[in-house]
């Protein structure tokens, strides 16, 4: 099963150990805040919408960073832009923990969002171009994103151990400062990293290139525009619904089934296990069953074990087992994505692309855990809304898979058709996973 990570080139394996570390570290700033969530309402008294509110800005914030390393990459290279957006995203969550005010947190959050956005998108495009061998590509870059599980886990351990040996209103900041500590290992791993050789051919080919705002109209473009609203549905469904889960699961866990510190780490520490198991299904089920059916099967599957957690009355030791297959169906669906999106846009666009339409998607699934606060506020209960909004989420990328093209082992120097009928074929010439879609965007 490992044949294809073993026959990688001294340089794919560079590019995939910095980028699965760099994605871990910024998985792991990013979803601490999830763990503290209950610690911080007491602390200030903040409401569960402003809870919310400060997951939202942040990935607002994140899209502007997502294009704004996007436009810098295309133009300047992937790797150089990435030694900068760590350090970005690190720093900005040292400084979370200096914050006295939920009006202060946002503003960090939002900064942190920058880096964030653009560091998690850049170390995708940067995986998915230097793979050689296109038939590995979904296994390449979904093992890559399986760093989401380690990070998430890295998390869920800093928040067990600084709140058993610290006061609440310490452990907290703790939390957020040791976010800084792995980015100088992540920087020291990415020396002397080359960039892909199709990037660097199509450079070359491009010259000086279009604008900024150039490169943002041709996303524009009849050519592009159909792939990137149904990317950026697909990305944000899924997205959505993972951050209506995630983020308000361990406060779901601590107050409705009235588990302790510990006892919310040993459930978190089963679904994470299961997410990572999820993420090698995934990565190489995309490449076996194709993009779009691994979706479907994913999404599918999520929705329907999202309502049993949530909803259905059970034992604390039959959500404990249910954590698993919960984790595996949450985070498979994601495999896949670097490799569709990578796969949807030119050479000379796609780290711009990258950015602008999975970070719209972060933008849309930011707005899922800020509904998750707004319903459960009074509305109805809170395993109730995130299931509800998880639901809707699952649901669009069902929707969006089944209007994409399949992509599988598509040729990068072919990526970016024109979204024709010959674009449902793979690079081999053959035929797509599922039946061509009605209405496929032109």
């Amino acid at each position: 099963m490992l044949d294809w990570f073993r026959d990688l080139s001294r340089m794919e394996r560079k590019g995939f150990y910095g980028a699965f570390l760099g994605h871990a570290v910024d998985v792991f700033d990013f979803m601490i805040y999830s763990f503290l969530i209950t610690t911080l309402i007491a602390q200030w008294g903040m409401s569960k919408s402003t809870a919310g509110a400060i997951v939202t800005w942040t990935l607002v914030s994140s899209l502007v960073g997502a294009i704004g390393a996007g436009i810098l990459a295309d133009r300047y290279g992937r790797v150089r832009v990435l030694r900068w957006t760590i350090v970005l995203f690190c720093v900005s969550c040292f400084l979370c923990g200096l914050a006295n005010s939920p009006e202060q947190l946002m503003a960090f959050r939002m900064l942190q969002g920058l880096g964030f956005g653009g560091e998690s998108s850049l170390c995708m495009v940067l995986v998915t171009e230097l793979i050689r061998n296109p038939a590995h590509r979904g296994k390449y870059s979904g093992f890559t994103a399986s760093s989401y599980s380690f990070g998430w886990g890295a998390a869920a351990i800093a928040y067990a151990i600084a709140f058993s040996v610290l006061p609440p209103e310490t452990a907290w900041r703790a939390c957020f400062f040791v976010g800084i500590l792995p980015a100088l290992i992540v920087i020291y791993m990415r020396r002397n990293l080359e960039e892909p050789e199709v990037f660097v051919k199509s450079r070359a080919e491009a010259g000086t290139g279009p604008s900024a705002l150039g490169q943002l109209a041709r996303l524009g473009s009849r050519q592009l525009l159909g792939k990137t609203v149904l990317c950026s549905l697909l990305s944000g469904g899924m997205l959505g619904a993972y951050y209506a889960i995630a983020t308000w699961l361990p406060t779901f866990l601590k107050t409705e089934r009235g588990l302790s510190v510990f006892g919310t780490s040993s459930y978190l520490a089963v679904t994470i296990v299961g997410s990572l198991a999820g993420y090698v299904a995934g990565s190489y089920a995309s490449d076996r069953w194709g993009r779009r059916l691994t979706y479907v099967a994913f999404a599918a599957g999520a929705l329907v074990m999202a309502m049993v957690y949530m909803v259905i009355p059970v034992s604390n030791t039959s959500m404990l087992l249910l954590g698993f297959p919960l984790g595996v169906l949450m985070q498979g669906v994601f495999a896949g994505i670097g490799a569709t999106i990578s796969e949807s846009y030119p050479n000379d666009i796609r780290a711009t692309g990258y950015g602008v339409s999975y970070n719209i998607g972060r933008v849309i699934g930011s707005l899922f855990p800020l509904s998750v606060g707004w319903l459960s506020s009074g509305r109805t209960s809170l395993p109730i809304a995130i299931a509800i909004v998880a639901g809707a989420g699952y649901a669009m990328v069902v929707g969006a898979a089944l209007l994409l093209p399949e992509t599988r082992g598509m040729d990068l120097d072919q990526a970016g058709g024109s979204g024709g009928p010959d674009d449902d074929r793979a690079a081999d010439g053959s035929a797509p996973v599922l039946a061509p879609v009605v209405g496929k965007p032109a």
